[in-house]
């Protein structure tokens, strides 16, 4: 809880309980002008606690906005990122039609040429999807 606190502190600054509620019973014994210094001394501090909300409101603001364009870069960078691995996903399934064609070829002629062009395509196909997914 000690964690949760320290950071709302970090971000809105510490907890002031200053803004108080006067009792009307407490104003019974009173004299005009005590109400009205009461008056002004509680409209002073709402004044103080409005400028201190207003402040926090401000800079929750920017928190906002800084998340939201955090947001937007990494919508941004999720897009772009689902375009390359459409872009890579088509070029494997290119690759894998190449090859199975070629499987298909070398069952019917049978021959060690087709075998050598087979075993080279697969180690080109592997290095292409190796370089694909590093890079």
């Amino acid at each position: 809880m000690k964690k949760h606190s320290s950071n709302r502190n970090e971000l809105l600054g510490p907890s002031d309980d200053r803004c108080t509620v006067v009792d009307i019973k407490s104003t019974a014994n009173m004299e005009n002008q005590e109400i009205v210094q009461l008056q002004r001394n509680i409209m002073k501090e709402q004044d103080e606690c409005l400028d201190r909300l207003e402040e926090t409101i401000v800079s929750t603001k920017h928190i906002a906005l800084a998340i939201n364009e955090e947001l937007d870069l990494h919508v941004r960078l999720i897009d772009d990122l689902d375009e390359r691995v459409e872009d890579t996903s088509n070029q494997l399934q290119r690759a894998q039609k190449k090859l199975k064609s070629l499987n298909t070829r070398m069952r019917k002629s049978g021959s060690c040429t087709g075998i050598l062009v087979s075993i080279i395509a697969g180690v080109i196909f592997v290095a292409v999807v190796w370089a694909l997914i590093k890079f």
